[in-house]
């Protein structure tokens, strides 16, 4: 910032007699802004009276060791108050008492009282004496507030480091808990290294060879872990952001704030080495602030009525996010927040995509009411600065809104919600499921119905952290949440989900080989559909969480990896790797059209039923087939799925000439004969019969070669 720009400077001193001098400073950027001779800072707040900035040292420091006032008339542009401080450096730990009317009938909640974080903070500290508590309560909280830390994000050395921007076509999601996926004592990760993006970093080559091209992180902007039912549980989760801009500080090794930044940029940096991609779990829906009777820590404090949604009387806080609160993201400084945060974790931080949390939120309005054409949605689909980004929408919230397959715009992939119950009911052995089943294995293209749409926007998946591991899909009928101190109330009852004889873990050997036969089912199903999959953390090796299907708060080896597993299902474990290996090595798997489209020619799918060409769309149908063609490398491809308790007789398809079947998966058989790459002719006499609740593949090939 050049000097001539400011206005005359003035001295402000502290108690300790640290005085920095200051000018008017600029409303633009937003933000504490490093220049080489010194900081700007910049906040929006309308209405309030009155501002200070406050500076410490440490994070639990009493007191500041400066405080700078900021005048309305020359520290105040339009709804920005501002100010430079000449020679601050970075690392400086900051924060802004806010004075005004405290009116909640009016949607007011200044309290000069309460230390506020910055909006914009691109980093956040936590000390020792941190308490939500007094966020709540009468009186000063700054001994025991978050502070926002001063940093220069443009230090870094990225050593040439790009994000890969994978297509949808070629990529296989694996959602992981950046804390919960080392932080188990038996992950063999140095121990304060646990739980960290450093100790991230270790688990990479278990990532790649699995062949996962891009990792899903649950939130890490910053959170309060205290935001929990009772001071026994955490909130592990992290779906309860404070600061939007700032990496989450517990996941760091090193407790330096500006170093914390460059961790989080350094596990970037090695997924990408790597060739996987970073995709950010994020909540712009709602806050941790919680209802009015939550804490005040920071945009309650900053402006009340601007940042959240309202209810009619404006003491109380419209809630379509099941959190107590519900962001404003239509309003004008609300969706500059969201892109301003969008685009610094795209250009400061390399992250190549967004999952964006409970996204129908965005498309209401400042009274609620859904919008035909939200202006944020709109504008994160159009921005440049995110025009190769991946952006998916978790498209339904907790007021009602249901939006998967009409979610706005063109650019937009999608949660899809209804894939993830189709095929758990169908495989379950549901009826009336068939042909819900056979749209979702084809790219749900009757869901998804936009001209020119690429299938591959579809995020298939069968369980994710909101819910059943795979595990316990096939392991309890109902939830089993006590843990969680709200009374087995919580989380969802609508599982579609099978114990198949006993609830929970057992030793029963025909229980256990049925539930290791459905997991594999639901991994071949996954893999070998048409839409981009998305596996859930540990689901690989039967991590389990013994029936709790809501862990928000279990910060504990209920949620965490298990590593053990790794080595008591290793053969599970081979057996996704080859569904992975062949879904990547076949052009089919990555097709951009829909399957069902002839274009040209034929389309790429014929339908059966254990006859061929004679599919049965009846109620209480449990089994179909198909035969995929891949053009590209005129090759076909036969899947037989039979649902049904019983064995089936499925009719086969006639060789062509010079061709056989070779069989590659039948999930009856036991490893290693579940996944054969190299197997001999299938013999047969026009049939094949499945046993229960079984796959089966089959691929073309020479018939003087091997398949």
């Amino acid at each position: 910032m050049n000097p001539k720009n400011h206005k005359k400077e003035k001295t402000q001193t502290s108690k300790d007699n640290v005085a920095y001098k200051t000018s008017t400073g600029k409303s633009s950027p937003l933000g504490a802004t490093v220049y080489p001779n010194g900081v700007n800072f910049s906040v929006f707040s309308k209405n309030s009276e009155r501002v200070e900035l406050w500076f410490f040292r440490n994070a639990d420091d009493t007191t500041p060791f400066q405080v700078i006032p900021l005048d309305a008339e020359k520290n105040k542009s339009f709804y920005y108050w501002h100010v430079f401080v000449k020679d601050l450096k970075p690392d400086v730990l900051y924060g802004y008492k806010v004075f005004g009317e405290y009116d909640p009938s009016k949607g007011n909640r200044f309290d000069g009282e309460k230390l506020l974080l910055d909006p914009y903070a691109r980093a956040v500290v936590k000390g020792e004496n941190y308490s939500r508590a007094a966020a709540v309560n009468p009186g000063d909280n700054a001994p025991y507030a978050m502070k926002g830390v001063v940093i220069d994000p443009y230090t870094y050395d990225w050593e040439g480091d790009e994000p890969l921007y994978h297509p949808y076509a070629q990529s296989i999601v694996y959602e992981l808990h950046v804390k919960g996926f080392t932080k188990h004592p038996n992950s063999g990760i140095e121990e304060d290294m646990r739980g960290t993006y450093t100790g991230l970093i270790e688990k990479i080559p278990y990532l790649k060879d699995l062949g996962i091209t891009a990792v899903e992180l649950m939130p890490v902007f910053q959170f309060d872990e205290t935001d929990a039912p009772s001071p026994q549980l955490q909130n592990y989760w992290g779906y309860s952001p404070l600061a939007f801009f700032a990496p989450h500080g517990s996941y760091c090794y090193c407790d330096e704030p500006q170093v914390n930044a460059d961790e989080f940029r350094d596990m970037v940096k090695a997924f990408h080495k790597a060739g996987i991609e970073v995709i950010l779990d994020v909540v712009f829906n709602h806050t941790g602030e919680g209802n009015q009777t939550g804490p005040v820590i920071s945009f309650k404090g900053l402006e009340n009525s601007f940042y959240y949604i309202l209810a009619d009387n404006p003491e109380y806080f419209a809630d379509f996010s099941g959190c107590g609160n519900t962001l404003n993201t239509n309003l004008y400084i609300v969706r500059r927040l969201i892109i301003d945060a969008l685009k610094r974790w795209v250009t400061e931080m390399h992250v190549d995509g967004f999952r964006f949390d409970l996204a129908s939120v965005m498309s209401r309005d400042e009274h609620g009411n859904p919008m035909d054409n939200p202006p944020i949605l709109w504008e994160i689909e159009s921005h440049p600065v995110l025009s190769r980004t991946k952006i998916i929408a978790e498209a339904w919230d907790t007021g009602g809104l249901y939006q998967v397959g009409s979610f706005i715009g063109n650019k937009w992939a999608e949660w899809n919600g209804k894939y993830r119950d189709d095929t758990r009911r169908f495989l379950r052995g549901d009826n009336g499921m068939v042909h819900a089943f056979a749209a979702s294995i084809a790219g749900s293209l009757e869901l998804y119905n936009k001209p020119f749409r690429d299938p591959n926007r579809s995020i298939n998946f069968i369980t994710c952290h909101d819910g059943f591991t795979l595990n316990d899909l096939v392991s309890y009928n109902t939830k089993h949440n006590q843990a969680n101190g709200e009374g087995n109330r919580d989380g969802s009852d609508e599982n579609h989900s099978s114990n198949y004889g006993v609830e929970g873990a057992t030793d029963d050997l025909g229980i256990e080989t049925i539930r290791l036969r459905q997991i594999k089912n639901f991994f071949v199903v996954l893999l070998l559909s048409q839409g981009t999959p998305m596996i859930s953390m540990g689901d690989e090796v039967r991590r389990t969480q013994s029936g709790n299907n809501n862990a928000y708060c279990q910060d504990n080896e209920i949620s965490w990896f298990d590593w053990d597993k790794v080595h008591e299902n290793p053969q599970l474990l081979e057996f996704v790797k080859h569904l992975v290996r062949f879904r990547k090595d076949h052009p089919i798997f990555q097709l951009e059209k829909y399957w069902a489209i002839p274009d040209p020619g034929e389309p790429n799918i014929l339908w059966h039923g254990t006859k061929l060409n004679q599919p049965d769309w009846g109620y209480y149908s449990h089994s179909i087939a198909y035969t995929l063609q891949d053009k590209e490398s005129d090759c076909l491809f036969h899947f037989m799925i039979n649902a049904y308790w019983e064995p089936l007789p499925f009719e086969l398809p006639e060789n062509r000439a010079g061709k056989n079947w070779y069989r590659i998966v039948d999930t009856h058989l036991s490893h290693p004969d579940d996944f054969k790459r190299n197997e001999l002719p299938l013999e047969h006499a026009g049939f094949y019969e499945l046993k229960p609740r079984s796959i089966v593949v089959l691929k073309e090939g020479d018939a003087s070669s091997k398949a």
